[in-house]
């Protein structure tokens, strides 16, 4: 409908200023048919961008249209049409919206009076929201998501120094009166009230058969549209990338690029909706504006992953649920590996049946708000808001018995969702239903029961139904076959934590929760695959390794992963190199996870010369929640790592496999870790505490847990990562630091100098070759080196003066500044209240004997506050228990908590607690999870019990039941 042709006017003309991310065209074009709506309604609007301006006058021709070229946001900086440039991302935020803050609140302000706006309409700038507060204007969201939810999670990569502008985001957005929340939409808990509407999609103009005509198609003729948005791809198209009988219509193809003659460049104001409706499938990346109209005209939608595009799980889901889409590898798409997917494309139905009158639903809601229209408050819980937010309920769970796979930021425990508690106290048996156990033990452990019985479901699956990651890994066993089983769980760093690259003693409990991986091998001839995976081998002779990762979607990653083996092999007959598999791996981020799975493949064949003749198939399937510093990495390790071993019957030591999965994060993955993580998965025992020197592995025992004390753990909800820059940045202030101290050592043995004199010529030369800086004691580094240290030093000047920092698994940049004094002093204080804290769990029960153990554990965490890898949310549960001790009313009160800590790599995770073993205590844990939930709206998961480690467990040989 066009301008002219509205007949109906409201009694006055209403003035909206409708602000507009310019981040690709998605944002712009939905807003073109919220304000079509508009202005046939007689209102005049305003839109502020800096989208391209025909995106707007092309379909709206009216004197009542306003362009203002203004950047208010960047969205996400991409590095090409399937990357996010994190770091960039939040750097680019800081310089458009955070530095001029000031001026561009007083600059918009000024400007929506001048205009006399009526109402505020933003898709979605934050600081828009802020602007209309300023001048007293009320202002209204129209979105699917937020961008405090897109960039929480950049800021694992660009460090936590930009927190602040996720929590400024937010807070801006809180200025908004109400959310017009479109379908597809992700957590949006800074909105206190939510209006949903249905899609809002363009309406087509011409009919499917009037487009073909006009591009001269025969209707026998399947028809692609290759859409990949305004980012130009850049990418090669080749004739044979399309099966015989179809054409591919081409969006955004540059004058200079040469297409071959199955391709079809399509003119750059071509009218994408009429497009959409004349083909027969598309093929693109997941954004609103293509998944609505793919949904609006049934078309089927091949996509491909982004990377770090944190909406897309939810649009993906809403796709997937109505039957309209599948997904295709990057690696095929480069590839040209096409006719697969576009075959399983054609057979699928699309149905959705729900409303895309959304633009004009929400112009309706804009007309009546600037009309002064109110609406009560519903003043939700942010939790609440929360499960309110998540599309199709609950069904992006990971598995029974963990948190929900919301991403971590805002994130709702799973016990406040009614999920069961696990019960590990059933009997053993050598049966389970659809399995006979030929070797092994489950143990009586539930989780291990529970996944077998979910592999029992696998080999009965079928139907479309399904989830995707189910069909994929019902297809991937010869279920008459055996299968070999392994379990690991994750840990909870009691003490020691970061200093285990420094070669301090840790102490580490195995969670409860734990990783499952499943392993099957076959002759190449009988391995079944993929149909993707199919058409790429024309030789049934080729070893390929084939995966499925359950729960995928926490983390938008792609569920399934193949690959020839013979990829890990040079030409020579040799093993690639690590620094290739971690290129080869880094290819495609939405799958760069297997290179934790298929990681452990390559260093077997590197470390022990394996050579593996088979295929494997492998699935996975964890209950350690990710990005909670428990180690979910090393429990995939060395779950898998165990299962393959014993499936090839390779017999690997627990240490030896925690040493070989820590290669497989160092050098495949290319996380800095120490080796704690797997130690303790692999080697610890339930109940205990595993006790172990960091030089680099010796284990000193398992110290019992005294059965007055307990320990606990508490999320915060902060998503952690030792990939991260705040951890790598730690780590090597901690290696530059021990470089200069040996430095300072052999200048003072070699001048005579005053300090030298007072302290022994051995120690002084022990400490010229210090291989570990928790081998010098606190009161020497106190008495000789802290003086001379510096607090920080840049990358360049360190390596000018004294070159490398001895540290294979981390890169200084030359351009960077790395702080010295407190990741040096860490570790050697912290070996030393770890030794204590040892000595002390072994004493004679007291209130002191807790007492101490608890002002250990809050010495460290204020160090850890020291490195900078501290972070808001642990520091707010650690303040929580450290009330909860001063609020007990006399010291025979029974049961309290005694002290808390970060964990792991710092800057967010998990917090350990120690308490006293007793109900009290239980229920001031409750009472500090109730409290976190009021302050900051996330309801934290608890890690409670523990369970044995890998070698602890051993395998399981499984062989389908034949009456089954």
């Amino acid at each position: 409908m066009s301008e002219s042709e509205s007949s109906s006017s409201p009694r006055s003309s209403l003035v909206f200023a409708y602000y507009v991310t310019g981040h690709g065209f998605g944002h712009a074009t939905r807003v073109v048919e919220v304000v079509r709506y508009l202005i046939s309604s007689g209102h005049r609007v305003h839109v502020v961008s800096a989208a391209p301006e025909f995106v707007f006058t092309m379909e709206i021709h009216s004197p009542n249209l306003f362009i203002r070229k203004v950047l208010l946001d960047c969205g996400s900086v991409q590095a090409d049409a399937l990357s996010v440039d994190r770091r960039a991302s939040l750097e680019k935020y800081c310089e458009i919206a955070v530095e001029p803050r000031d001026s561009i609140l007083a600059t918009e302000a000024e400007w929506l009076k001048s205009i006399k706006a009526n109402l505020v309409v933003s898709d979605v700038v934050p600081i828009a929201c802020r602007a209309a507060a300023n001048a007293g204007i009320r202002s209204v969201c129209v979105t699917n998501f937020s961008w405090d939810f897109i960039y929480a999670e950049y800021v694992m990569a660009a460090g936590h120094h930009h927190r602040s502008i996720v929590w400024q985001i937010a807070e801006d957005y809180s200025h908004c009166e109400f959310l017009i929340r479109l379908p597809g939409y992700c957590p949006m808990p800074a909105f206190h009230d939510v209006i949903d509407i249905p899609l809002v999609v363009r309406p087509v103009h011409k009919s499917g058969q009037e487009v073909r005509r006009e591009l001269g198609v025969p209707d026998n003729v399947k028809l692609l549209i290759f859409n990949f948005g305004g980012q130009p791809t850049g990418w090669t198209l080749k004739e044979e990338y399309l099966p015989a009988g179809w054409l591919c219509l081409v969006c955004g193809a540059s004058a200079k690029q040469e297409l071959p003659p199955n391709f079809i460049a399509l003119p750059k104001d071509a009218y994408t909706p009429d497009v959409i409706a004349a083909s027969d499938c598309m093929l693109g990346k997941i954004g609103y504006g293509t998944v609505s109209e793919a949904l609006a005209y049934k078309l089927r939608f091949i996509f491909v992953r982004r990377d770090y595009f944190n909406e897309e799980p939810f649009l993906r889901k809403m796709l997937e649920y109505y039957q309209g889409g599948v997904e295709m590898i990057r690696r095929d798409l480069l590839a040209g590996c096409w006719a697969p997917y576009l075959e399983r494309a054609v057979t699928l139905k699309p149905c959705y049946d729900g409303g895309i009158d959304g633009g004009e639903v929400a112009a309706k809601i804009l007309q009546d708000t600037a009309m002064g229209k109110k609406r009560s408050k519903l003043n939700l819980s942010g939790a609440r808001r929360l499960r309110d937010a998540i599309i199709l309920g609950f069904q992006l769970q990971r598995a029974p018995g963990r948190d929900l796979s919301v991403p971590e930021w805002y994130q709702v425990a799973g016990n406040e969702a009614g999920i069961p508690s696990v019960d590990q106290t059933q009997k053993p048996s050598k049966f389970v239903e659809g399995f006979e156990i030929l070797h092994g033990d489950h143990h009586g452990l539930s989780d291990t029961i529970g996944f077998l019985d979910s592999l029992a479901t696998l080999a009965k699956i079928g139907g479309h139904h399904q989830e995707r990651e189910h069909l994929a890994a019902a297809a991937l066993f010869n279920w008459e076959e055996d299968i070999v089983v392994a379990r690991a769980p994750g840990r909870l760093d009691v003490m020691g934590g970061i200093a285990d690259y420094s070669g301090s003693l840790v102490l580490l409990m195995p969670t409860r929760e734990a990783c499952h991986a499943a392993v099957q091998r076959n002759h190449p001839s009988k391995q079944k695959l993929w149909k993707h995976a199919e058409a790429r081998h024309h030789s049934r002779d080729t070893p390929i390794l084939e995966i499925v990762s359950f729960g995928s979607e926490l983390s938008n990653r792609g569920p399934t992963f193949d690959m020839d083996l013979s990829d890990f092999m040079e030409e020579d007959g040799k093993p690639i190199s690590y620094d290739k598999a971690y290129h080869y791996f880094s290819r495609d981020p939405s799958q760069k996870w297997a290179a934790y799975v298929a990681g452990t493949i390559l260093v077997l064949m590197r470390e022990m010369d394996v050579r593996f003749e088979d295929s494997i198939s492998i699935l996975v399937s964890s209950t350690v929640p990710e990005g909670k510093g428990v180690s979910s990495s090393a429990s995939v390790e060395v779950a898998t790592m165990s299962a393959v071993a014993a499936a090839h019957g390779l017999e690997i030591s627990p240490r030896d496999v925690a040493l070989l999965c820590q290669k497989v994060e160092n050098y495949v993955v290319g996380a800095p870790c120490g080796v704690m993580d797997q130690m303790a998965s692999a080697c610890g025992e339930a109940n205990k505490l595993l006790a172990m020197i960091c030089q680099p592995a010796e284990i000193l025992g398992l110290v019992e847990i005294p059965s007055h004390i307990r320990f606990w753990g508490i999320d915060s909800g902060i998503r952690h990562s030792v990939g991260g820059s705040d951890y790598g940045s730690v780590r090597i202030g901690a290696f530059i630091g021990k470089t200069m101290i040996r430095s300072f050592a052999a200048s003072f043995a070699e001048t005579n100098s005053e300090e030298a004199e007072e302290e022994s010529s051995e120690l002084i030369e022990s400490d010229t070759s210090l291989d570990y800086l928790c081998n010098l004691s606190p009161h020497r580094f106190q008495a000789l080196y802290a003086s001379k240290l510096p607090q920080s030093i840049t990358g360049e000047e360190f390596l000018e003066k004294y070159g490398d920092h001895g540290d294979s698994v981390t890169t200084i940049d030359k351009d960077g500044t790395y702080a010295i004094m407190a990741p040096t002093r860490h570790p050697i204080y912290e070996n030393f209240r770890v030794q204590a804290f040892k000595a002390l769990l072994t004493a004679t029960p007291s209130e002191e004997q807790v007492i101490g153990l608890g002002e250990l554990m809050y010495q460290c965490h204020d160090s850890y506050s020291a490195c900078g890898i501290g972070s808001d949310g642990t520091d707010r549960l650690v303040r929580l228990v450290q009330n909860m001790e001063n609020l007990k009313s006399s010291k025979t009160e029974n049961g309290t908590l005694y002290g808390a800590k970060i964990t792991g790599g710092g800057s967010g995770g998990t917090v350990c607690v120690i308490g006293k073993s007793s109900l009290r205590s239980s229920e001031q844990i409750l009472q500090i999870q109730q409290k976190y939930k009021e302050a900051t709206g996330f309801m934290p998961y608890v890690f409670e019990g523990s369970s044995p480690g890998a070698g602890k467990f051993g395998y399981l040989k499984i062989r389908k039941n034949s009456a089954t």
